[in-house]
C-alpha cells in the first residue's frame, strides 16, 4: 500500500492521540488490517502506538459475511481533514468500493477520536457519532481505553454477537528503532 504525502503546512502543532476503528468483512482481513497498520506507521506525520485484538461479529445495520474488527491507537500531527485523507487512501488501495451505504468492505476505517477535538463538518464528523452503539467498536476499544468505555454502553450492546478471536491474534508490533 502506498500513502498519500500530506501537505507540511497542514501539520498540527504537537501530536493528537487518535483512535482508529478497522472493519472488514472481504478478502482476508487480518492480512489487509496489518498492511493498513504499517502503511498508516510509514505516513508522515502518523505513529501507530498499539493494536486490539482482533474481533468478529456478525454484520450491524448490514448484510453480508461476518466483520472482522479492531480499534488502533495512533499519534499524529495531522489535522483532522489530512487524517481522514490518509485512511480514505488506504482504504481505496485495499479495493474499498463505496456503491451503496453498508455495502461489504475489504478496508473500513473510522476515526473515532481525535485527541479531545469536536469536529463538524459535511465530511468529517468526531468523535464518530455512533461508536458508543456499536459492539464491534467498544469491546476492542477497552482494550486500549478503558476509560472511556461504561459498564452501561456494553451492556446496551450486549445483544450485538462479537467475539475476540482465540488464540489471540497480533496485528501490530512496532518495527524496532534503528540505532
Amino acid at each position: 500500500m502506498t500513502q498519500p504525502e500530506p501537505q507540511a503546512e497542514r501539520f498540527t502543532r504537537e501530536s493528537v492521540l487518535c483512535f482508529v476503528a478497522l472493519g472488514a468483512n472481504l478478502g482476508q482481513p487480518e492480512e489487509t488490517f496489518t498492511t493498513a497498520l504499517w502503511a498508516l506507521d510509514q505516513t508522515r506525520g502518523v505513529q501507530v502506538l498499539s493494536c486490539s485484538g482482533l474481533y468478529c461479529s456478525e454484520p450491524f445495520e448490514a448484510s453480508g459475511p461476518p466483520y472482522f474488527n479492531a480499534v488502533c491507537a495512533i499519534t499524529t500531527r495531522l489535522c483532522a481533514p489530512d487524517l481522514l485523507d490518509v485512511l480514505q487512501h488506504l482504504e481505496a488501495e485495499a479495493g474499498r468500493v463505496r456503491e451503496y451505504h453498508h455495502q461489504p468492505r475489504t478496508l473500513d476505517l473510522d476515526l473515532l477520536f481525535f485527541g479531545q477535538a469536536q469536529v463538524q463538518s459535511p465530511r468529517l464528523v468526531v468523535p464518530h457519532p455512533r461508536w458508543f452503539e456499536r459492539a464491534f467498536v467498544l469491546k476492542p476499544l477497552m482494550e486500549l481505553e478503558p476509560s472511556r468505555v461504561t459498564a452501561a454502553m456494553l451492556q446496551r450492546v450486549e445483544d450485538q454477537v462479537i467475539e475476540r478471536l482465540q488464540p489471540a491474534v497480533q496485528l501490530w508490533s512496532p518495527r524496532p528503532q534503528k540505532t
